[in-house]
């Protein structure tokens, strides 16, 4: 393989890391944001008059539940990708004789 190839492999898989490692951030705080959503629902909970308003919170609490499940499977998959593009990054790296 040419070098210039060589090196335009390497920048686009550092290009991926990048923009993995950016989509992982931004469903951390995603994450964080919903935690913080149930904890304030369940505070409102507990001043909760009516029957309805307790069953809307606690439906919103199971949306906000389900919603981080998908974003950590998301996140745990996002994990393994940027692994596998570091991986590769390696490799074509130790064969780019800078």
């Amino acid at each position: 393989m040419s070098i210039n190839f060589t090196k335009a492999i390497v920048n686009k898989l550092q290009r991926d890391i990048a923009d993995i490692e950016s989509n992982i951030a931004n469903e951390k705080n995603k994450i964080k944001k919903a935690q913080a959503k149930i904890k304030q629902l369940e505070r409102d909970m507990k001043l909760s008059q009516s029957h309805n308003d307790l069953s809307s919170k606690m439906t919103r609490i199971n949306k906000l539940t389900e919603e981080i499940k998908i974003l950590t499977s998301s996140q745990a998959d996002l994990t393994k990708q940027l692994a596998s593009k570091k991986a590769s990054l390696s490799q074509h790296q130790s064969k780019d004789p800078q």
